[in-house]
């Protein structure tokens, strides 16, 4: 399916009251949530790693492989917390910036008429 002009715009946080309420939902919401996920996986998969370990030396594949599988699952959280907090950053950071770029040009675009003095 292609994504036309309007509709890959129809949910786009344009205003700045909609991207401070993007910005607070990141925040308030998706941020601890994953992080509540991420802390989750750690506790039950701790918990496999030492079911499966070496008890008399010989311990099973399993325990490595889940080892391995939750350092990748630990980075891959790592970098969604990353962009998270890089999103709501710039969704904070936006309208000042643009509104910024909207003054300077309006001053510099706007020199004294001669209409002016009358």
């Amino acid at each position: 399916m292609t994504i036309g002009p309007t509709q890959g715009q129809q949910n786009l946080a344009s205003s700045p009251a909609r991207k401070r309420a993007a910005a607070r939902a990141i925040e308030n919401r998706i941020e601890p949530d994953t992080r509540r996920s991420g802390e989750w996986a750690d506790e039950d998969t701790g918990a496999a790693v030492r079911a499966f370990d070496a008890k008399d030396g010989h311990g099973w594949i399993t325990s490595s492989a889940l080892k391995k599988a939750h350092k990748a699952w630990g980075d891959q959280v790592k970098s969604l917390m990353n962009r998270l907090s890089s999103e709501k950053v710039s969704l904070r950071a936006t309208t000042a910036l643009l509104q910024g770029t909207d003054f300077g040009v309006g001053a510099q675009v706007r020199t004294t008429s001669s209409l002016d003095r009358y």
